[in-house]
Order: structure tokens, then C-alpha cells, then sequence
């Protein structure tokens, strides 16, 4: 098309001084008649571009001029700097390339979009991790990327959420990072599992090459996963009253469990919540709290928070572990 060859030809004389009408021919596999037709439409559009005959003659632009041939928008530019502060691109080891490639998409920009794009890039911070959620170890993707791009088997060892240590060969998908949590998406045995990348204990890439199964799409083999996880039964509901002071640290805190958050009212000192844990024990977690949070209902609940609170005062009492010296 006549259109791409017009960007083409601006392209390349945005990047070298001066091309020959033969070697734009060549590049471009049209006559050198045609090439000098494309530049008369060219300038013609106002782009100021000039032939020049003789032995060291060629087509140039006049020194200085620039264009934006990108076709980007100064949205689309500002969208490009919100992405590089995600931090996914890091736990890839594609920081320094995006560093790179963002440098040269700011030098391609025109003049009037670049401040907006940085000032995008310092002003919107993509925080990935949640409040206050611990440390957690830091996935070491590289055996899994590797096997992903090679289209190899996976030999995994794992840890279950229980503790619970296994071994698996997996079929990889993809790589996902949801909530700052980087996940595997695999087969096993010709089943669809997902994996949290921090709870790979080691990973080997086999010889062997990838067997997944026919006319699947890894998006959606992670989203059919993805719908799994959100349709599991919400297992036990907590019903709590939280001190209105605490109110957003414990939101911070148990967001992931919350069902119905806190919602303090002017002059009153508590506020009601309801959490959905996946087994009554998890209501321990509660006690971190201390007065601040009440549980209400139900009492299995009630139980395991006056069990684990037996267990914390015969811990720290005059008598405990803590006091030994």
C-alpha cells in the first residue's frame, strides 16, 4: 500500500541523514521512479523533504524536522508510563528493557506530549501488594519462564496452603500476577492447576516437550481457573463488632476475607462487619486485635477465639514459656 510505504520512506529518513533513490527502491521493492513519486506526495502533504543529484546526492529531510510516526495519542502515551509502574516487568527481569523502551518511546513523542507523559510516570504510583500483608518470599520465575517460552514440562515441588509438600509434572499456560501474587497456570495429568509462584519450593525444566491439551487458549484456561476460585463455597461467615477507631486498619488487614466491611457512624464507638473465612479457625486471626474486635456469632467462632486466647494467656503468663529466662 501506497500509505505504508510513505511511512516507511519517513521512517527511514528520520533515522539516517540521506538515502539514495536505489536503495529506498530496494528496501521498498518498487523502481526508483516510483520512489521519487512517493516523495513528491510527501512533500506535497508538507512534510519538507528534498532530492539532491549527483554522486553523493540522495533524498533528505531538512535538518531539525521531526514528526511523530508513532500515531500515538497523548493518552495512549500517558497509559504506556501508568504500566511501568507495576512492577511485573521486575520479577521478569524485563526491568531494565522496559526502562529502555520507555526512554525511546519519549524520545519519539512530539514535543507537546513528553511533559504529560512523565508527569504521569512520577504522579500515578501501581502499588501491586496489599496492606500490611507480611512478608512474603520473593518467587524466582526464571525456571518457570524459561520452561513457559521453551514449551517444556515443569517438575515442581510444592507447598500447599495446609503445609502439605508435593511433587507435580506440569504442562504450563501461563504466568500470571493478580494482586501482586504471581501464579502458574499448568496442566497436570490433563487437568487445569493453578500454582502460587512463591510456593514453588524448587522447579526443573525437562527435556520433555509441553503436552497441552489441543485448541486451549491461555487466557482462557486462567480465566475458566480464575471462575473456579470465585465460585468455591465462602465456607464460615463471622459476624464481628469492630471499635470504630480501628475501623480502616482492620479493613487493611482482613480485606481479603471481608463481606461486608465496617461502616462507622458518627458517635457511635462500634460498627458491625462480616467476614467469610474458608474454616473456623481461621477466625484466630481476630485475635490480633485484642478488645479492639468482638465476635459476635457464630459460636464455633466465639470458641476458637477463647480457646486461642486460653492458649496466648497461658503463654505470656507469670508461669509461661515467655517468662523462663
Amino acid at each position: 500500500m501506497k500509505s505504508d510505504r510513505l511511512l516507511s520512506i519517513l521512517l527511514l529518513l528520520q533515522t539516517r541523514s540521506r538515502v539514495t533513490a536505489a536503495e529506498l527502491a530496494e528496501r521498498l521493492e518498487v523502481s526508483v521512479r516510483t520512489v521519487y513519486r512517493d516523495v513528491e506526495a510527501l512533500s506535497a502533504a508538507g512534510v519538507p523533504v528534498y532530492a539532491e543529484r549527483g554522486r553523493r546526492g540522495g533524498i533528505a529531510l531538512l535538518p531539525g524536522f521531526r514528526t511523530d510516526v508513532s500515531g500515538l495519542t497523548a493518552p495512549e502515551a500517558q497509559a504506556l508510563f501508568v504500566l511501568a509502574s507495576g512492577g511485573a516487568h521486575g520479577a521478569l527481569g524485563l526491568e531494565g528493557a522496559l526502562g529502555s523502551a520507555l526512554r525511546k518511546v519519549m524520545a519519539a513523542l512530539p514535543a507537546p506530549h513528553r511533559p504529560a507523559a512523565e508527569q504521569m510516570s512520577r504522579r500515578v504510583i501501581v502499588e501491586a501488594g496489599r496492606w500490611r500483608s507480611g512478608a512474603r518470599a520473593d518467587a524466582d520465575l526464571r525456571v518457570l519462564q524459561g520452561a513457559l517460552f521453551g514449551d517444556r514440562r515443569l517438575r515442581l515441588g510444592y507447598r500447599h496452603g495446609g503445609g502439605r509438600e508435593a511433587e507435580y509434572t506440569a504442562d504450563p499456560y501461563a504466568l500470571v500476577a493478580k494482586a501482586g501474587i504471581w501464579y502458574l497456570v499448568a496442566d497436570v495429568e490433563g487437568e487445569p492447576r493453578l500454582f502460587r509462584a512463591d510456593r514453588v519450593l524448587w522447579a526443573r525444566e525437562l527435556q520433555e516437550p509441553v503436552r497441552r491439551r489441543p485448541g486451549q487458549d491461555p487466557v482462557a484456561v486462567w480465566e475458566g481457573l480464575r471462575e473456579e476460585v470465585e465460585r468455591r463455597p465462602e465456607g464460615v461467615r463471622v459476624r464481628v463488632a469492630v471499635r470504630a477507631s480501628k475501623a480502616g486498619l482492620f479493613t487493611r488487614i482482613v480485606g481479603p476475607f471481608l463481606v461486608e466491611p465496617p461502616r462507622p457512624e458518627a458517635g457511635r464507638q462500634w460498627c458491625e462487619a462480616v467476614l467469610a473465612y474458608p474454616e473456623v479457625r481461621a477466625a484466630r486471626q481476630l485475635l490480633q486485635f485484642g478488645a479492639d474486635v468482638r465476635v459476635r456469632a457464630p459460636r464455633a467462632a466465639r470458641r476458637v477465639m477463647a480457646e486461642g486466647a486460653a492458649e496466648l494467656a497461658g503463654l505470656y503468663g507469670a508461669g509461661g514459656e515467655a517468662g523462663q529466662g
